[in-house]
C-alpha cells in the first residue's frame, strides 16, 4: 500500500530519518528535528519532575530537560551503557534531550514504502506513531515526538529552557 507524505502530500518524497533503538525495536524521527546526538552526559535529577523526566543537563551553557523515551513509551527501564545516547531535538521552540538505547544511522527512504501503523496500537501514546517503514530486512516505526506530550507537558518542558 502506497502512502502520501504527511509533510507535503507527495508520493515520491524522500524521508530523511535518524534511526535508533529502544529495546529490541527500531524507531526513527525526522532528521530536521534533530539538533545533535551526544553520548550519555551526567544528568542532574529534579525533585517532583514528571515520571518520564530523568533530569536536566548543562549542554554548553544551556540547561536541557532529559526525557527517558523508554519510560514515556511505557517500555521497562534499562541501565544506561556505552551505546546509550541523548538525541537533542527541537520541539515547539524548545530543546529537549531524549535518552535512547542506541543510535543506528541516518536513513533516506521513499515515503512510498511507509504505511500507517497497525490499528492494534492503542493507549495514551498511540498518536506518537506516524507510520511504519518496510525495508527489506526490517521494520522501522516512525514517531512524532511532539505527539508524545500534551500541551501542558510541553509547557513544563519548555519552562526548563528559560
Amino acid at each position: 500500500m502506497e502512502t502520501i507524505s504527511k509533510q507535503t502530500g507527495k508520493l515520491n518524497d524522500i524521508l530523511q530519518l535518524v534511526t535508533f533503538e529502544i529495546g529490541e525495536e527500531e524507531y526513527a524521527i525526522d532528521i530536521l528535528k534533530v539538533q545533535e546526538i551526544n553520548k550519555q552526559l551526567e544528568i542532574t535529577q529534579l525533585p517532583n519532575a514528571p515520571y518520564y523526566v530523568k533530569g536536566i543537563i548543562n549542554l554548553r551553557g544551556t540547561v536541557l530537560p532529559i526525557v527517558d523515551l523508554r519510560t514515556k513509551l511505557g517500555i521497562s527501564p534499562k541501565e544506561n551503557d556505552s551505546e546509550t545516547r541523548i538525541i537533542v531535538v527541537e520541539l515547539n521552540d524548545s530543546k529537549i534531550g531524549f535518552i535512547v538505547d542506541k543510535v543506528n544511522e541516518v536513513l533516506r527512504i521513499p515515503a512510498s514504502i511507509t504505511e500507517p501503523p497497525p490499528k492494534i496500537i492503542t493507549g495514551e501514546n498511540s498518536a506518537i506513531f506516524n507510520a511504519v517503514a518496510k525495508l527489506e530486512d526490517r521494520l522501522i516505526v516512525l514517531i512524532d515526538l511532539e505527539k508524545a506530550f500534551t500541551d501542558n507537558e510541553l509547557a513544563e518542558l519548555k519552562s526548563v529552557n528559560q
